[in-house]
């Protein structure tokens, strides 16, 4: 077994994970899917650019490294077409963000869901050896992502309980297995919560015959049973996120209508939140933090374009937020990864490692 690193709680700088590709990378990516290189001369490529991805994450003052998903053409697809009766296809059309729409790819159900084996558990051991004394963060999609946004084929289950069971257990199986390589700092990723958010977003989910409490409830559900056999020395957290994609996104609207839902039912150990503008709203939903253990992660530094934020401004910023959760159980990171889907946000490597730094040096000032 690999060797695992005890963590107690999101570092006081951190980040939600996923960063620009290199152009070696989109272009082996490419090549190989023009049949011009082997999957093992991408792999090749893959593990030296996760290399150099780590050491520069080291070199920056990161405690926490990841793989950048560097693997992976979308955040979540890939990760949820590992389990068994799920499978990756091209639909009609892509996801709808302001102004632009994605490539037009989804996953749909064609089997039962299970897990046998996953090939991102291969992932995470790479990274895990050459992470060195750094702590290593595996991020995956949140089980919702599958439970609302699959499509599910006529006959495959009788009932949404069915489904639903058996997503929990899949879940539950690739964390065990996560946890049996050393893997101790888990971070799951969802962006379903947004759609509660906004009265538009409620509609929505009434389209589909879900009223919000029930909405509310089975997303809880299956965050918290999914996680319900962790090992106590595995953190999880969650990051919740309104979209990201090319330096846009889905939608907006302040955690209010949900709040007591995120910030009082889930048994997650962390949550990063989106802050970094006014579509996020105030910080008044965390007066319904009602735990002293759970960390409270302030995405107030943009990932969407290359300008610094007045660094003044962002402490004053969490010393608002003080005025709902205490100090010592916030943190800071930027509001989302950098490039959630290959494409990647509007930035330069450049910008974004200087946001990183951003984040590092403030955090350094207000958590001295």
């Amino acid at each position: 077994m690999s060797k695992s690193l005890v963590v107690n709680k999101p570092f006081k700088a951190d980040h939600v994970g996923s960063f620009l590709r290199p152009t070696r990378l989109k272009e082996a990516r490419l090549q190989f899917d023009n049949n011009e290189i082997t999957a093992d001369q991408l792999k090749q490529i893959e593990d030296e650019e996760i290399t150099k991805l780590v050491a520069k994450q080291k070199e920056i003052g990161l405690q926490s490294v990841t793989d950048g998903e560097f693997r992976r053409k979308w955040w979540h697809f890939d990760f949820l077409g590992g389990f068994d009766g799920v499978e990756f296809y091209d639909t009609d059309k892509g996801l709808t963000f302001k102004g632009v729409q994605t490539r037009a790819h989804g996953i749909k159900v064609t089997g039962k869901i299970g897990f046998s084996t996953h090939y991102m558990v291969e992932h995470f051991k790479f990274l895990q050896g050459i992470a060195g004394d750094a702590v290593v963060k595996f991020t995956i999609p949140s089980p919702n992502m599958l439970f609302y946004r699959a499509t599910i084929e006529d006959g495959v289950y009788s009932s949404q309980e069915e489904l639903f069971s058996d997503l929990v257990v899949a879940y539950q199986g690739v964390i065990q297995a996560l946890y049996d390589e050393g893997c101790r700092y888990l971070q799951i990723d969802d962006t379903s919560w947004a759609t509660t958010f906004s009265e538009e977003g409620i509609a929505s989910l009434k389209e589909k015959g879900l009223e919000l409490e029930e909405a509310l409830a089975l997303s809880a559900r299956a965050i918290n049973d999914s996680i319900a056999k962790r090992p106590e020395d595995l953190l999880v957290t969650m990051h919740i996120c309104r979209g990201n994609f090319k330096s846009t996104y889905i939608t907006s609207g302040s955690y209010e209508l949900v709040s007591e839902t995120i910030f009082a039912g889930l048994d997650v150990d962390g949550l990063f939140l989106e802050f970094d503008d006014e579509r996020s709203g105030g910080f008044e939903p965390l007066r319904h933090v009602n735990r002293s253990d759970l960390s409270i992660v302030l995405g107030l530094i943009t990932s969407k374009h290359g300008d610094l934020e007045d660094a003044e401004l962002i402490k004053k910023r969490i010393a608002e937020a003080t005025k709902y959760v205490p100090l010592e159980q916030l943190c800071l990171s930027p509001q989302c990864g950098f490039s959630s889907t290959e494409e990647g946000n509007l930035l330069t490597e450049e910008e974004q490692w200087s946001k990183v730094q951003h984040v590092i040096q403030i955090a350094n000032d207000v958590w001295k």
